[in-house]
């Protein structure tokens, strides 16, 4: 199913899909340079990391991604209300809020546990 997300997401002539933006260098690092993952976070972790970055570049909203149980991506509540959060080594959920309604950006917050 994710090849055909990523089909629909990508390659379709006039497609939106999600852009994503950093809180700050240190993430936008991890998210982006799959060594600097592994020596923050492991391997395991940094595949992760890095195939849940794939998933939202590839998605064309948030609510798709949610949609289609992506990565678990699920809207959170409480303290944590407007954010969402997606699945990545037990206990741990990359955290990002959506800017945007018609073209949407994933703005990428934390690595965290937050239970």
């Amino acid at each position: 199913m994710l090849s055909s997300i990523y089909l629909i997401g990508k390659y379709l002539k006039g497609a939106e899909h999600l852009d994503i933006t950093y809180k700050n260098k240190k993430i936008e690092k991890v998210c982006t340079d799959a060594k600097a993952a592994e020596k923050a976070y492991g391997r395991k972790m940094a595949e992760k990391i890095h195939q849940r970055i794939d998933e939202i570049l590839a998605a064309d909203t948030v609510e798709m991604m949610i949609q289609f149980h992506i990565g678990r991506c699920h809207l959170l509540t409480q303290d944590r209300k407007g954010q969402y959060a997606m699945d990545l080594v037990h206990p741990y959920r990359l955290v990002f809020t959506k800017i945007g309604d018609e073209l949407q950006i994933a703005y990428i917050l934390e690595i965290v546990d937050y239970h």
